[in-house]
C-alpha cells in the first residue's frame, strides 16, 4: 500500500510493517497505526510516521546510540499489552526534537517508544523515575559511541 508521508513523499509499505499502538501516542490518542521509515543516508535516525495522518511523523533514534548506560524496567501491564516474551522482541526508540543548530536538539529518554518487533505492537512508555529527562542533550559527536 502507498501512504503519503511528512518527509519522504509517497512511500510504499507492506501491511506487515504497520505497528499498532492500541492506545495511540500521548497527545495523539486517535493515531493507532504507525510505520518506521529509514532516512536515506542516515543510519542513526528514523521516522515514526502515522499511516493515517501525513503530517504526523516523529524523528526517532535508538537511545543507546547516545546513552549507552540507558536502562528501563517495564511494568507487567506493559509486558502483557505488548505481548513481550523476551528482550529480543523489543525495539526501543526515543523521540528526537530537532533544533538549529543540531547540537541543541534533544532526545526524550523519559518516555521511550517500545515496539514488539514480532507482534508489531507499540506503546510510548512513560518512565516513573527522575533518572532521565524528556529533553536530554543530544550531541552528534557521541552518535554510535554512547556517552
Amino acid at each position: 500500500m502507498k501512504i503519503p508521508t511528512k518527509y519522504l513523499g509517497d512511500v510504499v509499505i507492506e501491511k506487515e510493517q504497520i505497528i499498532q499502538f492500541q492506545s495511540g501516542i500521548p497527545g495523539f490518542v486517535e493515531e493507532k497505526e504507525f510505520v518506521l521509515l529509514n532516512i536515506p543516508g542516515n543510519p542513526v535516525f528514523q521516522f515514526l510516521q502515522s499511516v493515517k495522518s501525513e503530517t504526523l511523523a516523529f524523528v526517532v533514534t535508538n537511545p543507546y546510540q547516545f546513552y549507552s548506560e540507558y536502562t528501563l524496567e517495564l511494568d507487567d501491564s506493559t509486558i502483557e499489552a505488548l505481548e513481550i516474551h523476551s528482550e529480543e522482541d523489543v525495539l526501543i526508540a526515543s523521540i528526537v526534537t530537532l533544533k538549529a543548530p543540531f547540537e541543541s536538539s534533544t532526545i526524550n529518554l523519559k518516555a521511550p517508544v517500545l515496539i514488539n518487533q514480532r507482534k508489531m505492537l507499540g506503546k510510548q512508555y512513560i518512565l516513573n523515575t527522575d533518572k532521565y529527562e524528556s529533553k536530554a542533550s543530544i550531541k552528534p559527536t557521541t552518535a554510535g559511541k554512547g556517552v
